[in-house]
């Protein structure tokens, strides 16, 4: 239970928070949402499954809700606090704007970091190797350029004078990806308890999140714990509650990565060098205990090159998989008999290759500690087995999913091979990740709030729920809160129009619409479903509108909006034609948008092989993968779309679907039920 002086801290802070906030407006569904957050950490609905799915309409303020409800509580039960996101930008909002402005005008105290994945931090020891020409750069596959040494030697210097902090994103321009690898940290050499790696920025970086209050993370950096079991990266999650938002992204993201490919040819090129690895460990380690292990990844090694030869040879002779296509799906997951057997036999192998190249490491590393062996050479030695590790664990991951039996009802995979730079790639994925998600996240946590402006799909949360393997009698509270903007004072114009987007006239009246409804003097978005038909109409017009008209693709993104932003402050007609990524996370508060056009229904075309096999599957049960999936999915963007006009509380405009199937089709009535409540007109000729 929430004890009376949690609830006066709260309080007190959220007084203190709001009297800084210029123009702020208490709103009862904020308030709402600080108390239920509070109440589910606390444990007040079920002390074993603290989990709240919140939906929270813009405008409502959830960053401000869930750090002063969730802090407090976490404090009070010595838990750390994770803040997930999906997009930098949040990420940067809450680490230079919301955290800051907290610690200055609440009376909690706290400290908070931004924690990145391993990859964003250079090495220490790496990076000064560069400047005694004793980097090993062979086992990398783009060689150094000879200009880049000036870069390295940059780097270096202003890494010794505290003026860079040794992380990939705070250097001032990027840093091409063939200097990276060369200093960037690894997991197998980059070790602590190496004397000269103690000081390395990553594990500086991981000192800052075990003595943070509030740790604010990616979502993939968050599933890249939890696959490891957790509190490897960050703390471990019975000692975590855990924030996330942008929570709509996390089913796609944790698909994603739990996939896994290899290639084929690429596969027996690297197990060739295992060779010379051998040869290098036997150079460097005087025990005996090494020739045992060493022989058997040998013998495993040969036995790997085999197995991919006779995959290799099946693709050779079966030219009609790429026939079509350049990517072949295998129905239902299920591999064809002929590649079954190699298949098991890489999951055998691999497994045995990783077993004995980890004993291996285990004696290297122990050599290492009792001081056997010269750094220098140690360290081009752990970089190299770690080299090999990665790819073996990859194959093992991949052959384990796609040689899994699986009984009727189990959900199957997506597998699927693909041609790719003359070479096959065999690749595998989850379509389903709610089992998943249950096993390492939901189980595991001290407390999850998942929050997000679009968690509903046709106004009910059914949809997310199957995504996130989350129930209804499980445990979970859900919570939908509607933004306190004014919507029934928008228009959502809904125009009579001849064809839809599935006949052949829609271009040509597509057309003409948009010039029609475009206004002079005002922020116009027009939002495509794809480049060629933005681009098509972008070509008809081009001529009439001239500089008002900005086309997605022709400028980077933000120079795109800075041009747009200049002609709405000067007053001109601004034109902006965008597809579905401008649709989501796009900010144009105010007159920087008045009239905001969707010209087809957001669809999705099941063609990615992940996509199609779920479609298959949900046939299979006899369901409907148009209704279960691509309607669901639909109305979760178009109320996205929808969302890029109100950003504040006194903006206007209005909005122009033009895909009159959403007053000719069953569902169209669905999808517009599930928006805020518009003040929907239907415009005849």
């Amino acid at each position: 239970m929430l004890s009376d002086s949690l609830k006066k801290q709260i309080r007190g802070s959220y007084d203190l928070i709001t009297q800084a906030l210029p123009n702020f407006s208490k709103r009862k569904a904020q308030n709402y949402l600080v108390a239920e957050i509070a109440k589910v950490l606390a444990g007040e609905y079920d002390k074993s499954r603290r989990i709240l799915v919140a939906e929270a309409g813009t405008g409502i303020g959830k960053s401000l809700a869930y750090i002063l409800a969730a802090l407090p509580v976490a404090q009070r039960l010595n838990k750390k606090l994770v803040i997930s996101t999906a997009t930098i930008t949040l990420q940067e909002q809450l680490i230079h704007k919301d955290l800051p402005f907290f610690l200055r005008h609440s009376d909690y105290k706290f400290s908070f970091t931004l924690a990145k994945g391993r990859q964003r931090y250079c090495c220490e020891h790496k990076l000064f190797s560069t400047q005694q020409g004793t980097s090993q750069p062979n086992l990398f596959e783009e060689k150094p350029h000879a200009g880049d040494t000036t870069l390295l030697k940059e780097l270096n210097t202003a890494y010794l004078a505290g003026k860079w902090l040794g992380d990939r994103d705070s250097w001032p321009k990027p840093i091409p990806n063939r200097i990276w690898q060369l200093i960037v940290s690894d997991k197998f050499s980059c070790k602590r308890a190496l004397s000269n790696h103690r000081q390395c920025p990553f594990h500086r970086a991981r000192d800052d999140i075990n003595k943070a209050d509030i740790i604010v993370v990616n979502h993939a950096l968050l599933l890249a714990d939890l696959e490891l079991g957790g509190g490897i990266i960050l703390p471990d999650p019975d000692n975590c509650f855990y924030i996330i938002d942008e929570a709509h992204h996390l089913p796609k993201i944790s698909r994603d990565f739990s996939s896994a490919r290899a290639s084929i040819k690429g596969s027996q090129d690297w197990l060739k060098k295992v060779k010379q690895l051998n040869q290098h460990i036997n150079r460097v380690i005087k025990r005996h205990t090494i020739i045992t292990p060493g022989l058997n990844m040998l013998e495993s090694t040969e036995e790997l090159s085999k197995e991919l030869k006779m995959v290799e040879l099946y693709f050779n002779n079966n030219p009609q998989y790429f026939s079509e296509s350049e990517q072949y799906r295998f129905a239902m997951g299920e591999l064809p008999e002929a590649l079954i057997i190699p298949i098991v036999n890489l999951k055998e192998e691999s497994k045995k290759c990783l077993s004995a190249l980890n004993k291996l490491a285990v004696i290297i590393n122990e050599e290492i500690k009792d001081g056997n062996v010269k750094m220098a050479e140690a360290e081009s030695l752990l970089i190299e087995s770690g080299f090999f590790l990665q790819r073996l664990e990859n194959i093992n991951s991949l052959c384990k999913m796609l040689s899994k039996e699986r009984t009727a009802k189990q959900t199957p995979i997506a597998a699927w091979a693909s041609h790719e730079h003359n070479d096959i790639y065999l690749n595998a994925s989850p379509i389903e990740v709610g089992g998943i998600l249950e096993y390492m996240f939901w189980s595991q946590a001290a407390g999850v709030i998942l929050c997000s402006a679009t968690l509903t799909s046709l106004n009910n949360f059914d949809y997310f729920k199957r995504q996130s393997g989350l129930k209804s009698n499980d445990g979970t509270q859900y919570l939908r809160l509607k933004s306190p903007f004014n919507y029934p004072a928008i228009p959502l114009i809904i125009p009579d129009m001849d064809n839809d987007p599935t006949q052949a006239n829609f271009d040509v009246e597509l057309v003409e619409k948009i010039d029609h409804y475009l206004q002079d003097k005002q922020a116009n978005l027009v939002l495509f479903a794809s480049y060629w038909q933005m681009n098509l109409v972008a070509d008809k017009l081009q001529k009439k509108y001239a500089k008002s008209l900005l086309v997605q693709g022709d400028l980077s993104r933000s120079k795109m909006i800075e041009a747009h932003k200049q002609r709405c402050d000067q007053g001109l007609t601004s034109i902006l034609f965008g597809t579905g990524s401008l649709s989501e996370g796009l900010d144009l508060p105010g007159h920087y948008l008045t009239n905001l056009m969707i010209t087809k229904l957001p669809f999705a075309v099941p063609n990615s092989p992940v996509e199609e096999a779920h479609s298959e599957w949900i046939k299979a049960q006899g369901g409907n993968p148009f209704m279960q999936l691509s309607v669901p999915e639909t109305s979760k963007k178009l109320i996205q779309a929808c969302g890029r006009l109100i950003r504040q509380e006194k903006d206007t405009g209005q909005i122009i679907i033009l895909d009159k199937r959403v007053k000719t089709k069953r569902y169209g009535k669905g999808l517009l039920d599930a928006l805020p409540p518009f003040a929907i007109q239907y415009e005849k000729k």
